[in-house]
């Protein structure tokens, strides 16, 4: 896997597809998902990953589903490790 640029965040896809849109504040849309500002402003500025439980908050909130934000994550998390792997472990042979 091979991957060019860094995929968009959870909180990047948060802030510029659906608050911005809406003119909603990152403070509306804690209220709104029964949050601390904190939680939605580390997501929103790419300082905390999302949770799962979280992925379901915005789901319902945003009617979205909730693998469009885990998908979103998971995407950034292997960007991520794969930058952190610098010497990959050779193939493991089967014997036959």
């Amino acid at each position: 896997m091979n991957m060019q640029r860094k995929p968009t965040t959870p909180g990047e896809l948060l802030n510029e597809e659906f608050l911005k849109p809406m003119k909603m504040t990152q403070r509306e849309f804690a209220h709104h998902v029964g949050c601390d500002i904190k939680v939605i402003n580390r997501i929103v500025n790419g300082k905390s990953a999302l949770t799962a439980e979280m992925a379901v908050r915005f789901s319902y909130a945003l009617n979205t589903t909730i693998q469009f934000w885990l998908n979103a994550q998971q995407a950034v998390d292997i960007y991520e490790a794969m930058k952190r792997v610098k010497q990959k472990p050779k193939k493991i042979q089967q014997a036959s």
